[in-house]
């Protein structure tokens, strides 16, 4: 049987590093987009969608 995810089984101390993460993935995406838009490498690509995803599964509570 799956085991339902919550956010409070963790111990305090990684959900403190998660919710700072948290605070910093967006200012840290926005500036890899403009980055991007400027000097678009294949490495600033794959990090700028690497960065959306994981912004994306912490909005969601997905990991």
């Amino acid at each position: 049987m799956k085991r339902r995810y919550s956010p409070y089984n963790m111990p305090p101390w990684l959900r403190n590093i998660r919710n700072v993460c948290n605070q910093f993935i967006i200012p840290i995406c926005i500036f890899q987009a403009i980055r991007t838009f400027f000097f678009p490498t294949t490495f600033d690509v794959l990090l700028l969608v690497l960065l959306v995803c994981a912004a994306v599964s912490m909005r969601y509570n997905v990991f």
